[in-house]
């Protein structure tokens, strides 16, 4: 692999189109293109609304009002939003519609098909309990659709998909960058995956539920279960990697005579250097068990000393998407293999575990007390770690579900005078359990990825010393002990955590 080109270089006079715009990763990834390449040619944002009018607003609001393009709004100043109308456009439109629902007439389609070279697909659910319709269109259908468009594109030169390390299940041992074959299953005794049969499955039980005539809260979780059940039986802990490997397996399956690239990331953490450290906005995977220890809500949690927490900061992935994009922009003519599969990690470089992370965010929070809503400071508690499924169920039952059994007899004794308290407890405690439930395949996975071909990325970007300061993915560059205190636990304090 050679390229001795310029990243920045390459991306001027470009026109890119972006789905998932809304979400985190997507965020990072526009305001780096038009902080880095003031003279991209033009960036096309898909999103989800009924008229162009709606869409505007919604890229105003929920991408460009974000404190994310702060540094952005302070470079041009009064001349952001004449910037933005120059660079920007929203179109109104869907990944679960062929071409984003726009007709074969619609003189903005012909305008993108004519004027895009690259197409970075981000846009997914990334909820593992998703009703199982709705992931199946947004992760699989969706990325199927994505790819269709951009086969379509006359000028296309890159097709870049966003997927998640995560789509290897609960494996153990080294994870390769290793691409998925059509129907291939994570569960050896189950028959081969059929997607249109998923499709079909899908729609029979939202029939059944519909006919059934069930509440709407009834049907989105009876469709939460259904797809669970549906991920399990292939091999899959849950909905979302398993809609994703369904994606990349349509992505390797049909996109073979496009040039693309699909990025891994492993659990994505708020940004390490740009726009500005500390920037985020998810409160999933490890973001949620540290705000919940903040608030005081995780007396406890399961996991394995020796389990790896592999984070990344989302700055750190969206370099790695960009240079992946133009390294094989610029190779693919003369290369005979079209898919490349990149993990994002960083347990190769250092092992962070979960005691490590709650060690930190113990720490943090002993001095910096979040303050209630009565206005006092929420006491910082360390959880307590238990190292199977079983020892922390006992705990939980002894601790918190006896005690609230005996709270709810004391209030049938009251004539229900602690309703509101009991209900309060209740909640805490069916919260902290389906977090865990949720989460308990990562608590406990022993799998370690490889980044071989990451690594190769990294090595051509250090032979331009512009490019290796501007595109930075070294994760051997963090000191996690620090990031973990003063950037990413932070920041989640400045940007995401509301009491």
């Amino acid at each position: 692999m050679e390229f001795n080109g310029r990243i920045v270089e390459f991306l001027e006079n470009k026109s890119i189109l972006v789905t998932g715009s809304t979400g985190f990763l997507g965020k990072v990834f526009v305001e780096k293109l038009l902080r880095v390449q003031p003279n991209v040619k033009h960036l096309f944002l898909p999103l989800r609304a009924l008229d162009p009018t709606s869409a505007a607003q919604r890229l105003h609001s929920e991408v460009l009002g974000k404190e994310v393009f702060s540094v952005l709004r302070t470079k041009y100043g009064v001349g952001f939003n004449s910037f933005i109308s120059a660079k920007v456009t929203a179109v109104a439109g869907d990944i679960a519609l062929k071409n984003f629902g726009l007709t074969d007439d619609s003189n903005l389609l012909k305008k993108l098909l004519k004027e895009v070279d690259v197409v970075a697909h981000f846009a997914a659910t990334a909820k593992f309990d998703e009703r199982y319709d709705v992931v199946l269109e947004t992760n699989t259908i969706g990325a199927k659709n994505v790819l269709e468009f951009a086969k379509k594109c006359v000028n296309l030169e890159m097709f870049v998909h966003i997927s998640t390390a995560y789509v290897c299940g609960e494996k153990s041992g080294v994870v390769l960058e290793k691409p998925f074959k059509m129907g291939e299953t994570l569960n050896t005794t189950t028959n081969v995956l059929d997607m249109e049969e998923e499709l079909k499955l899908a729609q029979k039980r939202l029939n059944e539920l519909m006919a059934a005539q069930v509440s709407e809260k009834e049907e989105k979780d009876a469709m939460g279960v259904f797809g669970m059940q549906r991920a399990r039986l292939f091999g899959w802990p849950n909905t979302y990697v398993f809609t994703k490997a369904m994606g990349e397996m349509l992505i390797g399956k049909l996109g073979e005579n496009v040039p693309h690239v699909i990025i891994r990331p492993t659990i994505v953490t708020g940004t390490y250097k740009e726009p500005f450290p500390g920037w985020s906005e998810d409160v999933r995977t490890v973001n949620g068990f540290i705000l919940a220890s903040a608030k005081g809500k995780l007396p406890c949690y399961p996991g394995n000393v020796e389990t790896i927490i592999d984070m990344v900061p989302g700055d750190m992935v969206v370099n790695a998407t960009i240079v992946a994009m133009v390294v094989h922009a610029n190779l693919h003519k003369s290369s005979t293999n079209n898919q490349f599969i990149y993990q994002v990690c960083s347990s190769k470089a250092d092992h962070v575990n979960s005691d490590r992370v709650m060690n930190s965010v113990y720490k943090y929070f002993s001095k910096n007390p979040l303050i209630g809503k009565n206005g006092k400071p929420i006491q910082a508690v360390n959880p307590v770690r238990f190292p199977t499924m079983n020892s922390f169920r006992r705990y939980v039952f002894f601790k918190c579900e006896l005690p609230l059994k005996v709270l709810e007899f004391v209030n049938v004794a009251l004539l229900q005078y602690i309703s509101d308290t009991c209900k309060d407890v209740e909640r805490r405690i069916n919260q902290m359990s389906r977090m865990i439930e949720l989460n308990e395949p990562y608590l406990f996975f022993k799998g370690q990825f490889d980044d071989a071909n990451t690594e190769r990325l990294r090595m051509l970007v250090k032979m331009n010393q512009v490019d290796q300061d501007t595109f930075y993915f070294d994760p051997k560059s963090i000191d996690w002990d620090d990031y973990l205190m003063n950037i990413h636990i932070s920041g989640l304090v400045k940007y995401v955590i509301r009491i």
